[in-house]
């Protein structure tokens, strides 16, 4: 066999120029990526100008001593702020409120949604499509309207439900203004707008395969088994999502404190949430860079509750291409 020289083919190949594929950059590729771009760019300005923007000026302020309470020139001040916070009473108050409120509103607005979705899916069920809108009609509706609407109706004078308590020989509690009842009653406010989670929850139930639950029947399993074995762990996708938008939501927890009691914190400080604090710090006394350092530390323990959700879902959530 004859041996082919080495040295030729090497410089054979220096001299020829390979290229590679250009692996999405044919013209159809960038032509598409454009248009990409472009429809898209709305949702990029606004990111850029309203969140991104926002979130680095923020951090800026933090470290300086940016009020438009005083005459103080506008300095650095390094981590005076974030000091001040960690030691400030108020803050570490109001964050015990907020996470108190979200132990008790995270697995009710969690589970109510799922329920009433499973409810809303029975074939047994008629007129499904009109409990469907039913219930998300109140999503649509202006919060601070349907909290208004919740305040007139559980006011301990001329309230409905207070009425009809009293019809019934029952002398109703005060709902909006005792400590032990506020939690419960912001709660059940908070049911108005679960239209949304619904609907989440029964897409994510139309999504479970119709086989899988007669193969159930066929093993001799009932609704119970149905529920546990196939509904909950191909759920569990869609409770996780939940889960993670709850959480945040329930740490900026802000619009029904601030209508119904004017951001006093009343009853008893018991609704003064952190969001509502940091509110009244920035725009009540107009200490933005106090403020920007309490943003930072809400956003940064919310991010810590999360990523350990994030990090213990691989133990309880379920998907489809999982073993």
């Amino acid at each position: 066999m004859t041996a082919i020289p080495v040295q030729p083919v090497r410089r054979a190949i220096s001299r020829r120029r390979f290229r590679l594929p250009s692996l999405g950059r044919s013209p159809l590729a960038r032509r598409e990526a454009k248009w990409g771009l472009l429809f898209i760019s709305p949702w990029i300005v606004g990111f850029l100008a309203f969140t991104l923007f926002p979130m680095i000026a923020s951090l800026g302020f933090s470290v300086t001593n940016l009020s438009l309470a005083q005459e103080q020139p506008f300095q650095f001040v390094g981590l005076r702020n974030y000091v001040t916070m960690l030691n400030d009473k108020q803050v570490w108050e109001s964050l015990s409120v907020t996470l108190r409120f979200a132990a008790l509103n995270l697995p009710i607005a969690i589970l109510i949604p799922f329920v009433v979705a499973l409810v809303l899916s029975s074939p047994y069920l008629r007129a499904r499509g009109v409990f469907r809108t039913a219930f998300f009609l109140p999503y649509v509706i202006p919060f601070a309207a349907g909290v208004l609407a919740w305040q007139g109706m559980l006011n301990i004078e001329t309230g409905w439900i207070a009425l009809v308590l009293r019809t019934i020989g029952i002398e109703p509690p005060n709902f909006l203004q005792e400590p032990s009842l506020v939690y419960p009653s912001l709660v059940f406010i908070g049911l108005w707008g679960i239209g949304a989670g619904v609907i989440v929850n029964l897409a994510g139930l139309r999504a479970v395969p119709s086989e899988l639950y007669d193969a159930v029947h066929i093993d001799g399993g009932g609704w119970w088994a149905s529920l546990r074995h196939i509904t909950v762990p191909l759920m569990s996708p869609v409770i996780f999502y939940a889960l993670i938008l709850g959480i945040v939501d329930v740490m900026q927890y802000f619009l029904v404190p601030l209508v119904l009691y004017n951001g006093s914190g009343e009853p008893a400080g018991s609704t003064l949430f952190f969001n509502l604090l940091l509110y009244k710090t920035a725009f009540g006394y107009q200490n933005f860079a106090y403020a920007s350092a309490m943003a930072w530390l809400l956003f940064a323990i919310t991010l810590a509750i999360t990523l350990v959700i994030f990090r213990t879902a691989r133990y309880w959530v379920y998907y489809a291409g999982d073993r």
